[in-house]
Formats: C-alpha cells, sequence, structure tokens
C-alpha cells in the first residue's frame, strides 16, 4: 500500500491560483468521485480545501502521482506545468509528516491557529459520504487529530496567536482613529465572518450589519451581535454608508465589483473605506485596490501581521516536532504491518483448506468405526504434514549459505528462536 499528497498553499501559489482549486464544502463529495473514477484503480482519497490550502491525499497498489496532478489542473483550467511550478508532492513518510503538521497548526499562515482541525475533520466526513475513504487513509487522519491533541495539550503553539480576523481589527485600528466611531460589515455568515464579528463587536463599533444570501443564517448572527440583516442584492446601493466591510463568501465569482465601489468612494466624498477581503476565490475584484480611498486586503495582505509573536513560539515549535516525529514512525510502523496483510489472509486461506479435508477424512474414519484416538492421532499427523511439507522441502534444497539461511528462519518460526544444530559435514554436503 502506498500513500502520496499534493497540494499547493499560501507558501507555493498566489492568491488568485489557489481561488482555481478552492471548493466548497458540497463540491468535495462529487469532486472525489470524479478523481477516483478517472483512475484505473480507484484509491482512497480526501480532499482538503481551506483558503489557505488545497490538498489531496490517496492510498492505493499503485502511486499515481502524474495523473492526479493533471487531473487537478484539468479541473482548475490551468496546465499541468503551471500548476506542478507551484505545487508540492509527497509519497511515504513525508505523507504522514505533512498531514501531522497542518493537523497541528504548523502549516497555517496563523501558527497554531486551530480551525484547520475542524475543517480537516470535514474534510473526512466528506470522504467517507464519497466512499472514498479507506482504513489506510482512516489511520492517517485519526493519528493527525491524535498528535495535533497531543500537540495543543503538551506545548505553548498557539498562545498568543493572532487570528485573521484579530489582524482585521488591528489594521483597522491603525486606519481609523476609534473603532467605536465607525460602521462595519459583513458580507456572509461563516464560521471566519463568525469570528470577525466577535472580535469588531469588542470594540463597540457605531453600527454593525450582516449582508447574506439567505436572511435566516444572517439573522441568526446578527441576533447574536444586535447588528441589522440586509439582502446581499441590497448591498451595492448601500455600500457607501459603511467604513469598513469584511467580506468572506464561498461565491466562485467577486461579488463586491468594481463599479460599485467607485459609487460608493463617491458618495463617501473621500472619507477612507477599510475592506477586507477573507475569501478564496475573491469576493472583492482585486482592480478595487487602486481605487483612491480604498484600503482593500486580502489574506495574503494579513500574512505579515499574523506573524507577530511567532519567534517567541519556535521552542513551542520544537516541542512539537518531536511529537509528530513519533507519530510519523508510529504510522510507518503500522503502514508496514499492513503490507503483510494479504500474506497473513492467503496463509488463513490455505490453513482452512487442508483443516477441512483432515475434517472430512477424519469423519470418514469415524463412520468406519475407526477408535477416536486414532482418529485424532491421523487428524493431527495429517495437518502437521501438510503445514511442514513446503518448509521441509525448502531445507534440502539450494546451496549450503540458502539451507541455513532458511534453517534461521524455521527457528525463529518454530523454535522460538533456538538456533539448529547443523553439523559441519552437513554445511559441506
Amino acid at each position: 500500500m502506498s500513500v502520496w499528497a499534493l497540494g499547493l498553499n499560501h507558501n507555493t501559489a498566489p492568491l488568485d491560483l489557489r481561488g482555481r482549486f478552492a471548493y466548497a464544502l458540497d463540491q468535495v463529495e462529487p469532486t472525489l468521485r470524479a478523481l477516483r473514477a478517472s483512475l484505473a484503480r480507484q484509491p482512497e482519497a480526501t480532499l482538503l480545501s481551506t483558503c489557505n490550502r488545497t490538498e489531496i491525499y490517496c492510498a492505493g497498489e499503485k502511486t499515481d502521482l502524474d495523473h492526479t496532478l493533471d487531473w487537478l489542473a484539468h479541473s482548475g483550467g490551468v496546465s499541468p506545468a503551471l500548476l506542478r511550478s507551484h505545487a508540492y508532492t509527497l509519497q511515504g513518510d513525508q505523507v504522514a509528516r505533512h498531514a501531522f503538521r497542518v493537523a497541528s497548526g504548523l502549516d497555517s499562515m496563523v501558527l497554531g491557529e486551530p480551525q484547520i482541525l475542524g475543517q480537516m475533520k470535514d474534510a473526512v466526513r466528506a470522504a467517507e459520504d464519497a466512499g472514498a475513504m479507506g482504513t489506510t487513509l482512516h489511520q492517517l487522519f485519526q493519528r493527525s487529530f491524535a498528535v495535533a491533541k497531543e500537540v495543543r495539550s503538551s506545548t505553548e503553539i498557539g498562545a498568543h496567536s493572532i487570528s485573521m480576523a484579530a489582524a482585521s481589527v488591528r489594521l483597522a485600528g491603525q486606519l481609523f482613529e476609534d473603532l467605536s466611531d465607525i460602521k462595519v460589515l459583513f458580507v456572509g455568515a461563516g464560521e471566519m465572518i463568525d469570528l470577525a464579528a466577535t472580535h469588531f463587536a469588542a470594540k463597540n463599533p457605531k453600527a454593525m450589519a450582516i449582508a447574506n444570501r439567505t436572511l435566516e443564517r444572517g439573522e441568526k448572527l446578527a441576533g447574536r451581535f444586535g447588528a441589522e440583516v440586509m439582502r446581499l442584492a441590497d448591498l451595492p446601493s448601500r455600500l457607501h454608508e459603511f467604513d469598513a466591510v469584511i467580506s468572506c463568501t464561498a461565491s466562485t465569482l467577486p461579488i463586491i465589483g468594481l463599479g460599485a465601489v467607485e459609487r460608493a468612494v463617491k458618495l463617501r466624498k473621500h472619507r477612507p473605506m477599510f475592506m477586507v477581503d477573507l475569501a478564496v476565490p475573491r469576493d472583492i475584484e482585486p482592480e478595487v485596490k487602486a481605487l483612491p480611498d480604498i484600503y482593500l486586503y486580502t489574506v495574503d495582505d494579513l500574512a505579515h501581521v499574523v506573524q507577530t509573536g511567532k519567534d517567541s513560539r519556535q521552542a513551542a515549535v520544537a516541542q512539537a516536532e518531536v511529537i509528530i516525529d513519533a507519530g510519523v514512525q508510529n504510522f510507518m510502523h503500522w503502514l508496514g504491518q499492513r503490507r503483510s496483510v494479504p500474506l497473513i489472509q492467503q496463509l488463513n486461506a490455505q490453513t482452512d483448506e487442508w483443516r477441512a479435508v483432515e475434517i472430512v477424512r477424519a469423519k470418514k474414519l469415524l463412520a468406519k468405526g475407526e477408535p477416536i484416538d486414532i482418529v485424532l492421532d491421523a487428524l493431527t499427523r495429517g495437518l502437521t504434514q501438510k503445514m511442514l511439507h513446503g518448509t521441509l522441502a525448502e531445507l534440502h534444497a539450494g546451496d549450503a549459505s540458502s539451507r541455513e539461511a532458511t534453517a534461521q528462519a524455521v527457528s525463529r518460526l518454530f523454535l522460538r528462536g533456538q538456533l539448529p544444530k547443523i553439523q559441519p559435514e552437513d554445511k559441506e554436503r
């Protein structure tokens, strides 16, 4: 059984390229089905897609890295050469190490951030629903979760980390003298917007509003913060009312265009507008950044802000890597044992066949009236002869060195390590 993975993340690929390979949670299951259908031998597969990374993990009898990369490039509408220049491919223990580091928050833009663990669990559930999760990947991810739990409980990897939401508030505070004097609009109602709204609400802004495609979900979030709810369709006509706009939806196309922001700028009469686009793909057209009085930040722009305090946590990183090393060794040991499963199954099938033959023979002897002791003796002799026939044949085959190697193996298997006595003249024959 081989394990392999490929992916691209915030360290290897620009935002717009990552956006081509962003999959909403409800897209994961059909995407996995399509990937597996494209492979001759359908491997186990899991797809992890977040704003900072898209990764495919596979396990199967054959490593199909090249085919998987070509398939992913085609699904994203780019050339395999372009994707290959920004992607990383992993095999064997590299896969386990990477998965454990991702789950533990060591590979995140925000060092030690906890959200990735929940996103990985969602990816595993989606793979299970798609029928793509097998024993090997199940073990890989369950061990990832266990390692991540130990890292978080045994180290201070998450201490003093700054989330994207907190970084947004920090940047807004640099632009506006008093955050209690601004009006904030949140576009979307997912986990990231929930976090952002929580951080901004702590600064007591003048007003907050939630714009979402589904009013019911928007109302539920707004109710927690005493915020207004508005329809997404009303956003262009009301955009100018807000000093800060934080957007993160699952839309595949920008929902805040250049024209809408240009109109808002004119109506605001040069009052600055702070905008944060936390979505991948983008929610706000990139050309907006060039407009006067607009301060637009993407997830990649926030990178240097969230790195604050990273150096002081390097000791925790070193401790986490030790835990991960142990986890990798344990997983690879388990994987190595799994390679013996087909042989074990064959051995069990062969011995069951021998046993069935001897039982039939014993029943015939009993039917003829043979004493039970004689029948049992014949049964046990028949079984042992069948089991030892191949071993004894090997002990008499080949040259002296191969016979000695066989003798050593037989000793370990049948004599529990007692060394066989081989006479000097036996070696010379």
